[in-house]
C-alpha cells in the first residue's frame, strides 16, 4: 500500500479541463517529483489531493482512506501538509512565533521549536526577527519549518525555488533535503537538476496528463526524454 495513491483523477475549473486522468503513487519516505511546463497541471494536481480543488472523477486515497469528497481541514488533519508557492507566512509574526502557531494542539511546542531550529539553523539566528523581513530563501526556510512541526507524514511543496536568486536555490534544496529525512514529500518544481538531485522518482505532466515517470537517477537534466516536455 502507498502512502499516496491518485488514480485517473479529472480535475475542472469550471468548465476547463485541466487533470485528465492523472495517476501517481508516492510510497512512505520517498521525494516525488512532479515537473513540467507551466500550466500544465502540477499546482492542480496538489490542490486535488488537498480537495481545495475536488476532482470530479478519479480517486486520492492516502493511507488507503478515500478523501475525495472531504474537507480541505479533514485531509489536513490527517498528516497532509501544504508549502504553496506563496510560502504565506505571517510576515508581522516573529519567525519564532510562526513556527510555534504552525504546532498542533497535542503536541509539546517547546520541543516543536526545538526540532525546527535544530533542522533549520539559521532560521535560529533570526527567530525573534519578523519574518516579513527574512529573504526569500529564509522565508521558504521558514515555509518548510512550518511543515514540519505541523506533524505532517506527506508534505507537498508548490514550487519552492521560484523566484530565488540562485545562490538562495541551494540553500533551499539543503532545507528540503534536510526536510526529506523527517517527512515524505511530493514537489512541484520547474527547476529540473533541483528537481532531480532531490527526488528518488519523477513524474512529467504534460497538457494534464502523465506522460512519462521514472527513478530520477536514471536521467539527467539534459535528457532529450525530460528537455521535450520542459522546454518552452
Amino acid at each position: 500500500m502507498s502512502l499516496l495513491e491518485v488514480e485517473d483523477v479529472e480535475t475542472y475549473y469550471g468548465e476547463s479541463h485541466i487533470l485528465e486522468g492523472v495517476s501517481l503513487e508516492v510510497e512512505e519516505g520517498e521525494v516525488v517529483a512532479l515537473v513540467g511546463r507551466n500550466g500544465v497541471g502540477k499546482t492542480t494536481t496538489l490542490r486535488s489531493v488537498l480537495q481545495l480543488t475536488p476532482p470530479r472523477e478519479g480517486s486520492v486515497r492516502y493511507r488507503d482512506e478515500e478523501l475525495v469528497g472531504m474537507r480541505t481541514h479533514e485531509v489536513a488533519d490527517r498528516g497532509v501538509g501544504w508549502i504553496p508557492e506563496d510560502r504565506r507566512i505571517f510576515s508581522q509574526l516573529t519567525v519564532e512565533e510562526n513556527v510555534r502557531v504552525a504546532v498542533p494542539d497535542g503536541v509539546d511546542t517547546d520541543e516543536a521549536v526545538a526540532f525546527a531550529f535544530e533542522t533549520f539553523p539559521e532560521l535560529d539566528s533570526h527567530r525573534g526577527r519578523d519574518a516579513g523581513t527574512l529573504s526569500g530563501g529564509q522565508q521558504q526556510m521558514l515555509a518548510i519549518a512550518r511543515g514540519l512541526v505541523g506533524e505532517n507524514d506527506l508534505l507537498l511543496v508548490d514550487e519552492p525555488s521560484e523566484g530565488l536568486a540562485p545562490q538562495i536555490v541551494a540553500d533551499v534544496a539543503t532545507a528540503l533535503a534536510e526536510a526529506s529525512t523527517e517527512t515524505t514529500l511530493l514537489l512541484v518544481e520547474q527547476n529540473l537538476p533541483l528537481a532531480l538531485d532531490l527526488a528518488d522518482r519523477f513524474y512529467i505532466l504534460d497538457n494534464g496528463r502523465v506522460v512519462d515517470d521514472g527513478d530520477a537517477d536514471e536521467v539527467s537534466a539534459d535528457d532529450e526524454r525530460l528537455r521535450r516536455y520542459l522546454s518552452a
